[in-house]
């Protein structure tokens, strides 16, 4: 039976891997930090490798056949691991890369490196800052405590951030265009911190602060490893089927 390692965490890969149980026996694997995931639909793997060597001791344990990144497009580290354990393993890997949105009329757009530049970005004037980030991100904007935050996340923000004025939601997405401007609205917020996730499940928050005239600071994409890839569920099946029909060495070819 070939068997099938995606590396996920997305509501892409959870698609993904569903359409690629008709290739073979698919396993999804996650960081563990949801503290309840939604049902996948295949067998799940939770938690991490040890890094590179681990993930590879895996990969050749198991006898995968092919290893697919569709991590978020800031799991920059995981990425970089997974395409390193895939050369030490042998194991051909191809990914989902998520194209980044792209500014239109009327977006307010302040780009920045990271969640600290975030902070500078947002200035020395008290604002209403909706925090639209992983919990991973949100204690740089301790540093900014006149600023107001309002936070939405799947699980809660444990501890809270050391700062006077934060609000918390609780919720899943996917958020319609209109979900976000009625936040927005209700909150007064005048700055969106975000990273450029790409895709639709995340984008109304974008499209309601174009409307709203709302500025978004925008966290800007990691440098991701070099491989096989397409944009969309379809493609990466597509190119999972013909990595899998062609047999070793693929990795090395590209597409």
């Amino acid at each position: 039976m070939t068997r099938i390692l995606v590396l996920g965490g997305t509501a892409d890969a959870r698609q993904l891997a569903s359409r690629l149980a008709a290739l073979g026996e698919v396993t999804l694997s996650l960081a563990g930090r949801t503290q309840n995931p939604v049902d996948q639909g295949v067998p799940v793997r939770i938690g991490g490798f040890g890094g590179a060597a681990g993930l590879a001791d895996h990969l050749k344990e198991q006898r995968i056949d092919l290893m697919v990144d569709a991590t978020h497009p800031y799991a920059a580290r995981i990425s970089n691991n997974a395409a390193e354990a895939a050369g030490l393993a042998g194991v051909p890997i191809v990914a989902l890369r998520r194209p980044p949105w792209v500014q239109q009329t009327g977006d307010r757009w302040t780009p920045v490196g990271s969640a600290a530049g975030a902070v500078t970005a947002l200035g020395r004037t008290p604002r209403s800052v909706f925090l639209a980030l992983g919990r991973q991100e949100l204690a740089a904007f301790e540093d900014a405590p006149i600023h107001g935050y309002v936070i939405r996340s799947v699980d809660p923000v444990e501890p809270p951030l050391a700062v006077p004025h934060a609000s918390y939601i609780l919720a899943r997405g996917p958020f319609s265009e209109a979900d976000d401007r009625r936040l927005l609205e209700a909150h007064g917020i005048d700055a969106i911190v975000s990273k450029n996730s790409g895709g639709a499940a995340t984008y109304g928050k974008i499209a309601a602060a174009r409307e709203l005239g709302i500025e978004v600071v925008l966290i800007q994409r990691p440098a991701l490893p070099d491989m096989p890839s397409g944009e969309t569920v379809e493609q990466v099946v597509g190119l999972a089927a013909q990595v899998l029909a062609s047999g070793p060495g693929f990795e090395k070819r590209g597409v």
